[in-house]
């Protein structure tokens, strides 16, 4: 009895049960042709590119005792460096005490280093990137034969550690700042709320307590980003809000609003200002 559909033939065995050979598992002429065509005359088979990568080593990773020990600081080496910011009040560049209203105060400082090209990490937050890191520098064959280019292309896979992105690399050590200087609370801004769960999970570290502002309909659309976030122990706010005075202009004059960015800053930067032992953690794209 054959199955001719499928592809399959039918055999009964000693069992009574059914063995499938599987049928013509080589392509047709046909079928070689019509894929010849589709990738182009002169191109390789999709196999032959195969080949050509399986014996090639396709991730590259970092031993704990490699894993870097300083950040770099390109301010430092630019040139033609950036306009420092102004304070908005005397509309003179920022000092690292106007910044220290908001931030930590170690934070400020490398914020406005420009004369320090490498910055070291502290011990303890080297030890707490060791729980995840190295992540992968993976090396994209496919990709290189698919533009046809010479170059070598890499990327780095950050999806592997445990927040899902690379921004909890900046928490870690802002949420480590933060508790050195005696702060017990931190705020933070997140639209779709990769930033948000990397900050909730740092200040978890370090035992402070955070309140996370998520842009309004991204909270709605990604229920589950604040759930992670309340899972470390963070308390998640919509934003705009009417827990702040931000919120309440914003809600005042658009009931609908359904958030931004700006509002979310705007009511985490108003929190900091006005708790105390409370500083405002940067987001890092």
């Amino acid at each position: 009895m054959q199955k001719r559909k499928l592809g399959y033939t039918a055999l009964p065995n000693t069992e009574n049960s059914i063995a499938l050979i599987k049928k013509n598992k080589r392509p047709t002429e046909a079928r070689q042709s019509q894929r010849k065509h589709a990738y182009g005359r002169d191109s390789e088979m999709p196999q032959q590119l195969d080949n050509r990568i399986m014996n090639k080593q396709k991730r590259y990773i970092l031993q704990e005792n490699d894993l870097p020990k300083q950040w770099y600081n390109i301010l430092a080496d630019m040139p033609n460096k950036p306009l420092p910011p102004l304070n908005p009040a005397t509309k003179k560049p920022v000092s690292v005490d106007d910044l220290a209203h908001i931030f930590a105060k170690a934070c400020a400082e490398q914020e406005l280093d420009t004369q320090n090209a490498w910055i070291d990490i502290p011990e303890e937050v080297q030890e707490k990137y060791k729980y995840y890191r190295s992540t992968p520098l993976v090396r994209a064959y496919a990709l290189e034969e698919a533009l046809q280019t010479p170059a070598h292309i890499y990327f780095k896979n950050e999806s592997v550690n445990p927040l899902g992105s690379h921004k909890v690399n900046s928490a870690l050590p802002q949420c480590y700042y933060c508790k050195q200087e005696g702060v017990t609370n931190v705020t933070t801004e997140t639209g779709a709320g990769q930033w948000g769960a990397a900050l909730s999970y740092a200040a978890s570290v370090y035992g402070l307590s955070a309140a996370v502002y998520q842009v309004k309909i991204s909270m709605q659309q990604k229920p589950y980003r604040s759930l992670v976030m309340r899972t470390f122990g963070a308390a998640v706010t919509g934003s705009p809000s009417m827990s702040t005075r931000a919120g309440k202009n914003i809600i005042t004059r658009d009931p609908m609003h359904q958030g931004s960015l700006g509002t979310a800053i705007s009511e985490a930067v108003e929190l900091a200002t006005t708790t105390p032992n409370c500083k405002y953690t940067l987001g890092r794209c």
